[in-house]
């Protein structure tokens, strides 16, 4: 039974990497949401999106502040289990979790929480 497990859970991981490499353009419309969500609160934005320029296998955002792009976060859309995406630290990847893609609000307040704690560490 452990083998059947296992082997579904190998079937699992293939299956969202393969859902998060073809869904280019869907992760890149969830990345444009949060971009948005987060514009009103001052945070820079870096979209490496566009294949030709930036061949990275999944799109990606950098959100960093005005005034210094040595605090920032890079963000990807990948796929999740149950036909869903979601918000992940890009330097940690699916470790990394952040929120659902279904509310970026909620997504762009987490973001923001952690980007004021990284600016002011004594802010938390």
């Amino acid at each position: 039974m452990g083998q059947v497990r296992a082997l579904a859970a190998l079937a699992e991981r293939h299956l969202l990497r393969w859902r998060t490499r073809w869904g280019h353009e869907t992760a890149a419309r969830h990345l444009d949401e949060l971009a948005a969500a987060l514009a009103p609160q001052g945070w820079r934005f870096v979209k490496l999106y566009r294949r030709t320029e930036f061949p990275a296998p999944v799109p990606l955002l950098w959100i960093h502040a005005s005034a210094t792009k040595d605090v920032g976060i890079v963000v990807s859309a990948l796929a999740a289990p149950g036909r869903t995406w979601a918000y992940h630290d890009a330097q940690r990847g699916r470790h990394g979790y952040l929120c659902l893609c279904n509310d970026a609000k909620a997504a762009a307040a987490q973001i923001d929480r952690l980007l004021k704690h990284r600016l002011f560490p004594s802010t938390w």
